[in-house]
C-alpha cells in the first residue's frame, strides 16, 4: 500500500498556478513534466495555462447586490476575456434578465438589455455603466455592485413577490400537553393546533382539552377555540381568512368572529412592522401555575419559578384583545389582572393604504354572550409629511360605531395618534344608549438616552358610550366562575360584568429606561376606571435589573387590583444569581458545565405580610445545551418549609419538562410536553414545536446532523428535520453543521435560503453522498494514472482528480462501483477500475487502498 504523500485535486491546481508566471507580454507556456520526477504521466493541462483558472461550468454561489444578500443561487461561468481584468478562477458569470429582475434594477429603462433573449448572456458592464462585477472563487461569492439610478425605488431589504414560496403540501400538527398531581387536586391540559397546506391555501384549527379534580368533583371540557381556512392574495398584498378568527384592533377594540376577513399584510411590505405581541409580566410569590385567558379561552398554561416572570412566547395570531391573566400560587392563593393589547400609534407610509373588512358573527368562549351578526371596516391612509389619517365603521343590528383619527410622525419627539368614536347600542335590558370615547397613542424611542416608550395611551369614554362586546352580553350583570375551586368548595371568580359600570378611563403604559453600567429599569401597567364604580381595575410592575461580573440581580414591585373580584395585592421581590466561575477565577466558558451553572436567590413579601425565601442552583447540561435544570429550597411565612426541583430538555423530536414543588400543605408533580408532527410526501417528521411559518429540511441520509443556530434541531435517521419559527417574505438561511456529519456523509453545498409566504412548509433540500471516503492509487500498465486526470464513479456521478503518484480522492462512494478515468482524447486515453471495499469502510474517516486501472 503506497500512502498518501501526493496533493488532492485543489492541491494540484495551486500547484500549477504557482509554479507558472509570465515572462513576457507573449503567451507562456509552462511544461506539465514538471509536476512529476520525469518519468510519470501527465494528463493534458492546458486549461490551466493561464495563471488562476477554472473549469468553466454551472458554480453554487452566494450573490450579493450592493452588499445585500440576494441568495444561494445555481450560477453558469464563462472564461473570462483575455483583455478584461482576471478575476477568481479567471470566470465570469453569465447574468441574465431574469437575474436582474430579481435583483430589483429596472430592466426597462435600460435599451440595450430589451435586446437581448431570455436566458442569453448580459455585458453587464456595457449595458449597464457603473456595473461591477467580483467573484471569490475561494468563498464562492458573487459581488454585483449596481448604480442606484439602475434600481427600482424599492425600500431596502424587499423581495419580488415571484421568489415567494407557497411551500409544499403538508399537514400539520402542534401539541403541547401539561398536567399536575397535588396533594388536594389534579389537573390536565392539552392544546392542540393542526393544519393542511395545498398550494396558497392553508386550513387551521386549534382546540383545548382540560380536566380537573378537585375536592372530589371533576369537569372535564374539550373548546374548539377556532377553525378557519386562510390564503395570500399576493396581487393585492392581503390575507383572507374564512372561519374563526379575530379582528384587528389598529381602530376598533379587537373581537373574535366566525365569519370572512380580508385584510392589508404588513409582513408582505419591506421595512414594515411585523407585529406586536404583548410580554405578560408577574411576580409569582411560591411556584406556581400562570394561566392567559382571550376572549373566555385559555390560550396559555405554564408553570413559573418563585419570582418575576416574564411571558414573550405568545402566538400573535392569537394574542389580540386583552389577556386575563391568574397566577395560581402553590398555596393555594390566587392573583387575578389583565394585560391590554393595543398598537402603537397608527402611522403608515406616505402613499400607502391599510384596510381590513371582516363580515361574520361575533364570536367567544363566555356562554354568557350572544353571537350577534355584524359587519366592519376600516381604512389608514398615509399622508405627505408624515401624517396619517384612519377611520372605519362597526354595524350591527343592536350597535353602530363610526370611527375617525390622525396620527402625525413628530421626529425627535416620538409619534402620536389621536381618535374619536361615536357609538350607538341597545344593550340587554333593551336600554339605548349613545356616547363617545377618545384615544390617545404616544410612542417614544429615545436612543442617545436608552429611554423607550414602547406604548403610552390614554381612552377616555362618556357615559353612553359601549363597545360591540358590551352589547353581546345577555345580561346586565354577572359573575362569571371558572371550572376550578378552592379547597373550601367555592367556585373560583373568573370575571364579572355590569354594564351599568361602562367603562370610564382607561391609562396604559410600558416604559423601559437603560442605565448603562448600571442596568435598566421599567415600568408596565394599566388602569381601568367605570362610570358608576369608585373601584377600579388596577396592574402595575416597577422594576430594576442589573449585573457586574456576572452576578445579575433585579428588584420588581407589582400591584394589582381586580374590581368586584378581590385578590388586590402589593408584592415585592428580589432575585440574585451569582455564576459559579465567579468562584473559580477562570473566567466564564461556556464549555464547561460548572461555569453554565448559577446560584440564586430570591425573597417576595406581600402587602399582607406573606413572606417567601428561595435559595437554590440553575443552569444547563449537554453539549448543546439544551438541558436546563433548577433546584430550589426555601421557607413561605404561610406554608413552612418548601421547596422544588425541575428540568427542561429541549430535545430533536420535541420539548420535554418535569417538575415537583412541595410544603408543608401540598405536594405537587407537573409535567410539560411539547413538540410537532409534520406529514409530507417523503413520510412524516417530528420536531419541536412548530411556528406559523416553517422549514422542512431534506438531506436524505445525512442523520443526526445539526442545523445551525436552531438549539436541540438535528436531522433525522433519514436525513430530515423541521426548523420552525421562520421568517415570511424573508430570506431565511439554513445551514447544515458540517461539524455533525458523520464519515460516511459528504455535502455539496450545506448552505441554502428559502422565501416562505406565511403559513407555509417551504423545503430546504441539499445534495448528500452518503458513502466510504476514499483515497484510492490507481495503476494502469505497471504504472500510476497520469496527473490531472479526470475521475467519475459510474455509479453515482461522484467526480475527482488524480494526484500525484496516480491518488485520487473520493467522498460518497459505494463499497462496490467502477471508476471511469481519462487523461486525453481517444479510446487510449482511458481506462476503467472496478474496486471493491471492506464493510468496515463505512465506519473509518478514511480508506486507503490500491486498485488497478484497465
Amino acid at each position: 500500500m503506497t500512502h498518501a504523500r501526493g496533493c488532492y485535486c485543489p492541491m494540484a491546481v495551486a500547484l500549477i498556478t504557482t509554479i507558472w508566471s509570465p515572462l513576457s507580454q507573449s503567451e507562456s507556456y509552462f511544461n506539465p513534466a514538471f509536476l512529476t520526477d520525469g518519468t510519470a504521466n501527465v494528463a493534458d493541462l492546458s486549461r490551466f495555462e493561464q495563471g488562476h483558472q477554472q473549469a468553466p461550468g454551472t458554480y453554487r454561489v452566494d450573490v450579493w447586490r450592493n452588499d445585500e444578500f440576494i441568495g444561494t443561487l445555481d450560477i453558469p461561468f464563462e472564461a473570462a476575456e483575455e483583455d478584461s481584468p482576471p478575476p477568481a478562477g479567471g470566470l465570469t458569470p453569465c447574468i441574465t434578465r431574469a437575474m436582474l429582475e430579481r435583483m430589483g434594477v429596472n430592466v426597462p429603462a435600460f435599451p440595450a438589455l430589451a435586446t437581448v433573449a431570455a436566458g442569453h448572456c448580459i455585458p453587464l458592464k456595457t449595458a449597464i455603466p457603473g456595473s461591477e462585477i467580483d467573484f471569490n472563487f475561494a468563498s464562492l461569492r458573487l459581488n454585483i455592485s449596481l448604480p442606484q439610478v439602475a434600481m427600482h425605488n424599492s425600500a431596502r431589504g424587499y423581495i419580488p413577490p415571484d421568489q415567494w414560496d407557497q411551500g409544499i403540501p403538508a399537514m400539520l400538527l402542534n401539541y403541547s400537553f401539561s398536567g399536575n398531581r397535588g396533594t388536594d387536586d389534579d389537573s390536565y391540559y392539552l392544546n392542540l393546533q393542526s393544519g393542511l397546506n395545498y398550494g396558497a391555501w392553508r386550513l387551521r384549527n386549534t382546540g383545548s382539552w382540560r380536566d380537573t379534580h378537585s375536592n372530589g368533583s371533576r369537569h372535564t371540557e374539550w373548546q374548539n377555540i377556532g377553525t378557519w381556512v386562510q390564503r395570500t392574495i399576493i396581487p393585492l398584498k392581503s390575507e383572507l381568512v374564512v372561519g374563526d378568527s379575530n379582528t384587528g384592533n389598529d381602530v376598533f377594540d379587537s373581537v373574535g368572529f366566525r365569519g370572512g376577513r380580508l385584510y392589508s399584510s404588513d409582513s408582505m411590505y419591506p421595512d414594515s412592522m411585523q407585529g406586536y405581541a404583548p410580554t405578560v409580566r408577574g411576580i409569582a410569590r411560591t411556584p406556581a401555575k400562570v394561566v392567559i385567558r382571550q376572549n373566555g379561552y385559555v390560550i396559555y398554561q405554564s408553570y413559573v419559578q418563585a419570582g418575576a416572570f416574564a411571558i414573550a412566547d405568545l402566538n400573535p395570531t392569537s394574542s389580540s384583545g386583552d389577556l386575563d391573566v391568574t397566577v395560581e400560587e402553590n398555596d393555594s392563593s390566587q392573583q387575578r389582572y389583565t394585560v391590554p393589547y393595543s398598537t402603537v400609534p397608527l402611522l403608515q407610509r406616505e402613499g400607502r393604504l391599510k384596510y381590513d373588512l371582516v363580515a361574520g358573527d361575533y364570536r367567544s368562549g363566555n356562554r354568557d354572550q350572544e353571537s350577534p351578526s355584524f359587519a366592519q371596516g376600516t381604512l389608514i391612509a398615509g399622508l405627505t409629511k408624515g401624517y396619517t389619517l384612519y377611520g372605519g365603521t362597526q354595524l350591527a343590528a343592536r350597535y353602530t360605531a363610526l370611527a375617525l383619527g390622525a396620527g402625525k410622525n413628530l421626529g425627535d419627539w416620538g409619534a402620536l395618534s389621536l381618535d374619536i368614536t361615536h357609538a350607538r347600542s341597545q344593550l340587554a335590558d333593551d336600554s339605548r344608549h349613545e356616547g363617545q370615547s377618545l384615544r390617545f397613542l404616544y410612542a417614544k424611542s429615545l436612543n442617545t438616552l436608552g429611554t423607550h416608550l414602547q406604548l403610552l395611551g390614554y381612552r377616555y369614554s362618556t357615559t353612553g358610550f359601549y363597545t360591540l362586546d358590551d352589547v353581546a352580553w345577555r345580561t346586565m350583570e354577572r359573575y362569571q366562575y371558572g371550572d376550578d375551586s378552592d379547597h373550601d368548595g367555592v367556585p373560583d371568580v373568573q370575571s364579572y360584568h355590569n354594564l351599568a359600570w361602562n367603562k370610564k378611563g382607561r391609562l396604559q403604559v410600558n416604559i423601559s429606561q437603560s442605565l448603562g453600567d448600571y442596568g435598566s429599569v421599567y415600568l408596565s401597567g394599566s388602569e381601568q376606571t367605570w362610570w358608576g364604580n369608585r373601584d377600579a381595575s388596577v396592574w402595575y410592575q416597577l422594576g430594576y435589573a442589573g449585573g457586574i461580573r456576572g452576578v445579575s440581580y433585579s428588584v420588581s414591585w407589582s400591584w394589582n387590583q381586580a374590581a368586584e373580584i378581590g385578590g388586590t395585592d402589593n408584592i415585592v421581590s428580589l432575585n440574585v444569581s451569582v455564576p459559579f466561575s465567579l468562584f473559580t477565577g477562570q473566567g466564564f466558558r461556556r464549555d464547561s458545565a460548572w461555569d453554565r451553572a448559577w446560584a440564586t436567590a430570591s425573597a417576595s413579601r406581600s402587602r399582607g405580610g406573606d413572606t417567601s425565601v428561595q435559595t437554590g442552583i440553575s443552569g444547563t447540561l449537554l453539549d448543546q445545551h439544551n438541558l436546563s435544570y433548577s433546584l430550589t429550597q426555601g421557607h413561605n411565612s404561610h406554608t413552612g418549609g418548601s421547596g422544588s426541583a425541575g428540568a427542561n430538555w429541549q430535545a430533536t423530536y420535541g420539548s420535554l419538562g418535569a417538575g415537583y414543588n412541595y410544603s408543608r400543605q401540598q405536594h405537587d408533580l407537573n409535567w410539560q410536553v411539547s413538540g410537532g408532527v409534520v406529514g409530507h410526501a417523503d413520510g412524516v417528521t417530528l420536531s419541536q414545536p412548530l411556528g406559523d411559518t416553517n422549514v422542512l429540511i431534506k438531506a436524505p441520509g445525512a442523520s443526526g446532523v445539526s442545523i445551525e443556530n436552531q438549539t436541540g434541531v438535528k436531522t433525522d435517521w433519514r436525513g430530515y428535520a423541521v426548523m420552525p419559527y421562520a421568517t415570511v417574505y424573508r430570506y431565511n438561511r439554513v445551514a447544515l453543521n458540517t461539524n455533525t456529519m458523520s464519515t460516511s456523509t459528504d455535502i455539496e453545498n450545506n448552505v441554502s435560503s428559502v422565501v416562505p409566504t406565511k403559513g407555509a412548509l417551504v423545503r430546504a433540500s441539499f445534495d448528500t453522498r452518503i458513502g466510504v471516503r476514499a483515497l484510492l492509487t490507481v495503476n494502469h500498465a505497471s504504472q500510476p494514472v497520469p496527473f490531472g486526470a479526470v475521475v467519475r464513479e459510474s455509479k453515482t456521478g461522484v467526480t475527482s482528480m488524480a494526484g500525484e503518484d496516480g491518488q485520487i480522492y473520493l467522498s460518497g462512494l459505494q463499497l462496490s462501483g467502477e471508476l471511469l478515468i481519462q487523461w486525453g482524447e481517444g479510446a487510449n486515453a482511458q481506462c476503467r477500475a472496478p474496486y471493491t471495499l471492506p464493510e468496515k469502510s463505512l465506519q473509518q474517516a478514511i480508506t486507503l487502498k490500491e486498485i488497478r486501472c484497465d
